[in-house]
């Protein structure tokens, strides 16, 4: 097992990987500064691990180091132990789950690197890294919740999508509480950000995608009647505002979910995004 470091001194500067971890302009820039994310948890941490991220660094409570022991004994960075004060002190809550990870951020691929397949994808059990060319892609316009991000991907992993694009202004996929949401799911699913909100759907259109908007416009056509290409990217928009009028205008279909007739007499018109994004993954799975 990795040499355990007590620390009991919450300014410690070994850990500062760690601090505030509830600020979050601190933390976009403190992240971005040192291209870091924080994992919480067992099974997240596993997983990232898995997926190939270098480890800074771990602290935990004394208590997570045997269940984590495999997980130790394979990395060389330093494992800080703290009692549950100290770790509360630290990160600015109470760290219910136990253990935190310090790791390194992988380069994005570029979008037509994405498309292509041209990119060492995150290894799967194997070991071996995927690079069949993704045939069912979401696309996030504006998405900037966190825990929204987080349940997107986790949907999308596992309802088969086979890739996440995300405009720029979308939310960290890497930002602890959408790695927590997405309990890991951000690992499984190979993304890239768009560098031309206006100009990058171009890019998917060019690659053979079929670029359908969903939008509760009652207007559009049924999601679940509607002709899939071999390739399809569904463009999902903000929490609030939806797709912009500039994307809809771009995609090649406007899609809805169908709603109740009863539903819809009482006002209810639409589902949250997250909600949206699963039926919506699901029906492309189907199809």
């Amino acid at each position: 097992m990795a040499h355990l470091v007590p620390v009991s001194d919450p300014a410690d500067p070994r850990i500062t990987d760690y601090v505030r971890l509830r600020d979050v302009n601190l933390r976009k820039s403190l992240e971005a500064e040192h291209g870091l994310f924080i994992a919480e948890g067992e099974k997240v941490i596993r997983r990232a691990v898995a997926a190939g991220h270098p480890v800074r660094s771990l602290l935990m409570a004394r208590r997570w180091a045997d269940p984590l022991a495999d997980v130790l004994s394979g990395v060389e960075a330093p494992v800080y132990v703290a009692d549950d004060a100290t770790m509360e002190s630290i990160t600015g809550f109470h760290v219910h789950r136990g253990a935190l990870a310090s790791l390194e951020r992988l380069p994005l691929p570029a979008i037509e690197d994405l498309l292509s397949g041209a990119f060492r994808a995150a290894p799967g059990a194997d070991g071996a890294a995927r690079r069949t060319p993704p045939s069912r892609v979401l696309v996030l316009e504006d998405l900037v919740d966190h825990a929204n991000v987080g349940s997107i991907y986790r949907c999308a992993a596992a309802l088969g999508i086979d890739a996440i694009i995300l405009s720029p202004r979308c939310a960290d996929p890497l930002y602890r509480r959408a790695v927590k949401v997405s309990m890991g799911a951000v690992f499984a699913i190979p993304y890239a950000r768009m560098a031309n909100w206006h100009d990058d759907l171009a890019e998917l259109r060019s690659a053979g995608f079929t670029l359908l908007a969903l939008t509760p416009d009652r207007k559009a056509a049924p999601l679940d009647e509607v002709p899939m290409g071999a390739r399809t990217a569904l463009m999902l928009g903000s929490e609030g505002d939806g797709l912009s009028s500039h994307w809809l205008d771009e995609a090649d279909q406007a899609v809805r979910i169908p709603m109740s007739e009863d539903a819809m007499a009482a006002g209810v018109d639409s589902l949250n995004v997250t909600a949206a994004a699963a039926i919506a993954c699901h029906t492309l799975l189907r199809r």
